[in-house]
């Protein structure tokens, strides 16, 4: 599930769910501090801070550069492993084409567009 709220000042806060796991997104981190008070009285939680890893899925931050990438590294390696796949491998990129950017303005508005 994902859950989302436009801010006042136009940027979205996102409250990912997946079974037992939470991640929280976000720009304004003021809005993060405010959710993450709300949270645990109704939900029991614990904050990590910084996510590593959801729901297999590896997050590396470039703050430098304001990116953020998302990868299945060690799931792959274990599949590998798993068929017994060694060896010369030819890696291929599968991540979005480099012109598709994600925006804001790409999020549904209005209840129909969920």
């Amino acid at each position: 599930m994902c859950y989302y709220k436009k801010l006042l000042g136009g940027e979205y806060i996102y409250l990912l769910l997946y079974v037992d796991d939470m991640l929280i997104a976000f720009k304004c981190r003021s809005a993060s501090d405010m959710l993450k008070k709300q949270l645990p009285f109704d939900f029991e939680m614990k904050d990590i801070e910084e996510a590593k890893k959801v729901v297999g899925m590896e997050i590396e931050r470039d703050r430098d550069s304001g990116k953020v990438r998302s990868t299945q590294k060690r799931y792959l390696q274990k599949l590998l492993q798993k068929f017994n796949i060694n060896g010369d491998t030819k890696s291929l990129s599968t991540s979005l084409a480099p012109h598709f950017k994600l925006r804001a303005t790409m999020s549904p508005t209005i209840v129909e567009e969920h």
